[in-house]
């Protein structure tokens, strides 16, 4: 490809593409945590059970602080930059830990 036609390149619906998937995937994640936060206090809250609710609450909250982030910068204009490696890792941690985090509540 051309110098010219990089330059000159329509990103067409991508970044409106990118933001509904990151609305998905929260929306995903707010699934998942409000689900295995109401199986694992069903039986009666205990202070682990607790403990674990807050903590998959914390991270939901980070991860959502993230996709806000992203998302803003995503309509903020025609070219968005990139996912800095750092937002990258954050929004992985935030996730895997939440799923372990359910796992521990749910088992």
């Amino acid at each position: 490809m051309s110098e010219a036609a990089a330059a000159e390149r329509d990103p067409g619906l991508q970044p409106e593409r990118t933001r509904l998937a990151w609305r998905r995937t929260t929306l995903s994640g707010t699934v998942s945590a409000v689900l295995a936060m109401k199986t694992a206090l069903h039986g009666g809250p205990s202070p682990a059970t607790l403990v674990a609710c807050a903590l998959c609450c914390a991270l939901w909250l980070g991860f959502l602080s993230l996709a806000h982030h992203r998302i803003r910068t995503l309509t903020s204009s025609d070219t968005p930059g990139a996912l800095t490696p750092g937002q990258a890792t954050a929004a992985v941690v935030c996730t895997v830990a939440t799923a372990v985090c359910g796992a521990a509540l749910v088992f």
